[in-house]
């Protein structure tokens, strides 16, 4: 079986989707990513220290890679987009560039960022439209693209943050905001019964955690998820939140525990 995460920075993979990543490798799945931007403006430090575009986005190319090995992930694939630009980037060549990976890879099951970003990111809604746009063209046969066979994807999922798993955020990094075009974004939170899918990941929290720490550039930002309570780590990093964006094997109210049920 295999599973595709299509997101959009370094990091994304560890910090949102490092638990169920690790899980399913674990379980012998056989785990994709597909990361549009290398992350070149993520700096935290001093404005002095910014070390540039250029050298920042191998900085965290180099530490998405060595993320991924903490989490034991098959392939990773750079779109080469420039972070904070990817909803400006031509759609069609996006999705062209999606949707032969797709092919290419036929995984069962593919996740991305919700429709909202999670706090109303451009680059994650970005992402998130262009994957779905791609599963669309990966499945039909009059869409051409270096000679791949179509690939119809099982399963397509959102990655999902509630409430208390925000609060959590901001208790640690502070709140939360998001100015783009005049209108601050905040934190989107679904409401628990929108939650189709639940992950326990609450037993790879270590390799999670050594994932994060692959991240250097972003710490020490990062270096106080270590100082949680029992409790905010239980919210944090005991399971994740999925809607099930479409299903050809499953379907209905019943909350699921695997993203591939109804494929085992």
């Amino acid at each position: 079986m295999k599973l595709l995460c299509v997101l959009a920075h370094p990091d994304d993979e560890s910090l949102g989707l490092g638990g169920a990543l690790a899980k399913y490798a674990a379980e012998g799945v056989d785990t994709y990513l597909i990361t549009a931007t290398r992350g070149e403006h993520g700096w935290w430090g001093d404005a002095e220290d910014y070390p540039g575009p250029i050298d920042l986005g191998q900085i965290r190319e180099a530490e998405l890679r060595a993320a991924a090995d903490m989490l034991h992930l098959r392939q990773v694939h750079f779109l080469d987009y420039i972070d904070g630009e990817l909803d400006r980037a031509e759609p069609r060549a996006v999705v062209a560039q999606i949707t032969a990976l797709i092919r290419r890879m036929r995984p069962e099951v593919v996740v991305t960022f919700g429709p909202d970003g999670a706090y109303g990111h451009p680059d994650h809604i970005a992402i998130s439209q262009f994957t779905a746009a791609a599963i669309v063209c990966a499945a039909d046969p009059s869409y051409t693209i270096d000679g791949a066979a179509p690939h119809r994807v099982s399963k397509f999922y959102y990655r999902v943050w509630t409430q208390p798993e925000f609060d959590v955020y901001q208790a640690v990094f502070g709140e939360q905001i998001m100015p783009i075009d005049g209108v601050e974004r905040r934190p989107v939170a679904w409401q628990d019964w929108a939650i189709t899918t639940r992950i326990d990941t609450a037993a790879y929290w270590p390799e999670v955690w050594q994932a994060v720490a692959c991240h250097r550039s972003q710490l020490p930002g990062y270096e106080r998820l270590k100082d949680l309570s029992p409790e905010q780590h239980q919210v944090l990093w005991g399971n994740q939140g999925y809607y099930r964006v479409f299903s050809t094997v499953n379907g209905g109210r019943t909350l699921e525990y695997d993203l591939f049920a109804g494929l085992r």
